[in-house]
This record gives structure tokens, sequence and C-alpha cells, in this order.
């Protein structure tokens, strides 16, 4: 066999190493109840704001914490720690997507994703005139 043959063998190799460690590492959207059974595996979460209970944050006393209850997609609510700033118009969001583990019975979230209201929801353009498109 040629130097230039195992060189080939050994770099898909390699390659095929990447894509099976890519894949098994990689966050997947999950619920509060899988999160509960899986704390040490980070996952991404879809839920909504409660509104009912208290968005906690107080940039005097730690700027570097925000608490806030969220409902996931199954209807399970859960407390949801952040350890950073309280995003603008968090309040305002339709969905919230989380991204972290859970300890104990809370979710700390790595990061968060917002889905706010759109300005353009079920409207329709006004008729163009007597131009036609396409």
């Amino acid at each position: 066999m040629k130097i230039i043959h195992i060189i080939i063998i050994l770099i898909l190799v390699v390659a095929v190493a990447v894509v099976i460690t890519t894949m098994t590492d990689s966050s997947t959207y999950s619920d509060f109840a899988e999160a509960g059974r899986k704390p040490d595996k980070e996952l991404h979460i879809i839920g909504k704001l409660n509104r009912a209970k208290p968005i906690e944050y107080d940039a005097k006393k730690n700027a570097n914490q925000f608490t806030f209850y969220m409902v996931d997609e199954k209807g399970l609510e859960k407390q949801v720690v952040y350890n950073n700033a309280k995003p603008q118009d968090f309040e305002k969001s339709e969905k919230v997507v989380i991204i972290g583990s859970m300890k104990g019975d809370q979710f700390f979230a790595k990061s968060l994703l917002l889905k706010c209201p759109s300005k353009y929801n079920d409207k329709k353009p006004s008729k163009f005139g007597s131009k036609k498109f396409g």
C-alpha cells in the first residue's frame, strides 16, 4: 500500500469521527420533563412566558441575574434562571427559546432567544392597482 493511500484513509477516518462527535454533542429541542430526567445535558426548550408570575430583575442588586417562569409546549412550568441581563422587550415576546440545563427544580439558561410579535401578522398587502407582477 502506498503512503498516499494510508494518508487518504486516515483523513477519512478523522472526518467520520468529527461527524459522529458533532452529531452526538449537538443540543436538541425538548421539554422540562426531559430536562429533569437529563440534568447533565444541554437542551433547547420552547415555551411561553408566564406573565401571571413575577419577573425578577434588579440591576442595582445584581445586574447579572434574571429569573422568570416559563411554560413549555407540553404545559409544564418551571422557574428559569438566566445569569445575564434581562433582554430588552422581554415581556413583549410571543415565545422564548431557552438553552441550558436543569439543576434541581430550576432551569439554568445559558442563552435566550426571543420571538417577538410581528407587526405584519395576518395582514395582506394592499392591491397594486392595474400592474401585474410575475
